[in-house]
C-alpha cells in the first residue's frame, strides 16, 4: 500500500488574542475572501477561517504572536496587479519582486505581521 499527496487542505497563520474583527476586515473585507464557519468544537479557541479558491486560510489565535516575517503562504491571483493597486489604495505597503521570470508577484504583510505573497503566473 502506498500513499499520495493530493494537495494542501489549508494554511494557518497566527494572530494575537482578540484580533478576529481585524482579521475579518483585512482578509474578508479588504482581500474579499469568504469567511467559513469553524466547527463547533473549535470555536472556543478563537480565530477565523476563510475560503481562498479551493483551499482554506485559517487565522489562529496565538498568545504572544509577533508575526512571521519570512514564512508565508503564496496566493495565486488572477489580475494580481489590480489587487496590488487595491491594497495600495487602502494604505497597505507592498514590496515588488521580479525574481521569478514566469510570474508577476509582490509581497505584503497582514495586520499581524505575517508575510503574504501574491502572484500570477505568466504563460
Amino acid at each position: 500500500m502506498s500513499y499520495q499527496f493530493i494537495g494542501l487542505d489549508h494554511v494557518q497563520l497566527a494572530a494575537p488574542a482578540g484580533s478576529e474583527s481585524e482579521a475579518r476586515r483585512f482578509y474578508g473585507e479588504l482581500l474579499g475572501l469568504q469567511e467559513v464557519a469553524k466547527p463547533a468544537a473549535l470555536q472556543e479557541r478563537g480565530g477565523v477561517w476563510f475560503q481562498a479558491g479551493k483551499h482554506q486560510l485559517h487565522i489562529g489565535i496565538q498568545e504572544g504572536h509577533d508575526g512571521a516575517p519570512k514564512a508565508h503562504p503564496a496566493f495565486h491571483v488572477e489580475n494580481v496587479m489590480l489587487l496590488k493597486l487595491h491594497l495600495k489604495e487602502h494604505g497597505v505597503p507592498v514590496i515588488d519582486d521580479t525574481s521569478l521570470p514566469d510570474a508577476t508577484r509582490f509581497f505584503a504583510n497582514d495586520p499581524f505581521g505575517n508575510r503574504l505573497e501574491f502572484l500570477e503566473r505568466r504563460e
